[in-house]
């Protein structure tokens, strides 16, 4: 099989001389001299978050200050790099919420593993779990970016409820003397 050679045109003068390329790359320069500057003073300034950004995921509570996880371990399940890590821990029988069958010990979720995929909240059977629009995370250590229950509930606060499953179900008999 001969191989054949391919023709080239020969380069003009202004190619030669790489006059063409050199303007239009000025051009540019000058044009971003002229224009307004896009730049933020961060932390001063902030973007504008949009709609939908899946930030760090927290844990939240009821009106009433109450958790709504429950420990039914679905996040922990579905997380793709294994961030999330619960132990399940039992209500005392004298608890008010008792009827709840069980709620977390410890709830971890690891911010150095977590890729923000949103698929926490999304199976999460009580909406106990919300990422937020926070998008600094920072630490000095590994050890402080692993965040606690506690540090999830401080970043998550409350968000409001319509289902109420906390409450305990009122009797037939209480129902009828409240009418």
């Amino acid at each position: 099989m001969a191989v054949i050679p391919l023709e080239r045109k020969p380069l003009t003068f202004a190619e030669r001389t790489y006059l063409p390329q050199i303007a239009f790359g000025l051009k540019t320069t000058l044009r971003h001299l002229v224009t307004p500057k896009e730049t933020l003073e961060y932390p001063e300034q902030r973007p504008e978050i949009p709609a939908g950004y899946r930030g760090v995921p927290t844990l939240v509570k009821d009106p009433n200050g109450r958790e709504k996880c429950v420990s039914c371990q679905l996040c922990e399940f579905v997380c793709p790099p294994k961030a999330i890590r619960i132990t399940p821990g039992e209500i005392a029988p004298d608890d008010p919420t008792a009827h709840v069958e069980k709620a977390p010990q410890e709830f971890e979720i690891d911010m150095l593993r977590c890729i923000y995929c949103g698929l926490c909240q999304e199976v999460c059977p009580e909406e106990a779990i919300w990422l937020q629009n926070q998008y600094t995370m920072s630490g000095y250590t590994r050890a402080e970016m692993v965040n606690n229950k506690e540090r999830l509930y401080e970043l998550g606060g409350t968000l409001p409820d319509d289902h109420f499953k906390w409450d305990k179900k009122k009797s037939a008999e209480e129902q009828g003397n409240a009418h």
